[in-house]
């Protein structure tokens, strides 16, 4: 059997709302980051815009209208040998703060900039760091 080597896409957004950002916990059974925090977002589809896979993305897991204001950041890792994920992160606010679950995740929180930093994996904390998210003026 030959191994084929896989690229996933994926767009993750900052939801903004009230000087908080909407941070989800990854179902526990989840292959990768399995009872993590993360940001809201997922896997474009083949031909989607990106911005539009982030609005359905975010409407699918967590129920909201957002407003997609510009990228943060993208990086790129590999989950396995043959499988490399590459993130597009974006700067998004919503009007509402009344979260609808998907079974994709058990728990939000509307986090402050210190709750943030402390939920999230240091690898994703990395990454916010390295990018300048959080000395960015629209942060928090």
């Amino acid at each position: 059997m030959i191994n084929v080597n896989k690229m996933v896409i994926a767009v993750k957004g900052v939801i903004l709302n009230e000087g908080k950002v909407l941070i989800v916990k990854r179902a526990i059974d989840d292959e990768i980051g399995g009872g993590t925090w993360e940001c809201v977002g997922g896997k474009i589809e083949f031909g989607e815009d990106l911005e539009i896979a982030l609005v359905r993305e975010i409407k699918e897991e967590v129920g909201l209208n957002v407003t997609v204001e510009k990228i943060l950041y993208a990086t790129t890792f590999k989950t396995d040998p043959t499988r490399q994920v590459v993130i597009l992160t974006y700067l998004c606010r919503s009007e509402n703060k009344h979260v609808i679950l998907s079974k994709e995740h058990t728990d939000y929180q509307w986090a402050t900039k210190k709750q943030f930093k402390s939920l999230l994996p240091p690898e994703i904390m990395n990454d916010f760091e390295k990018h300048h998210v959080f000395s960015s003026k629209e942060w928090l």
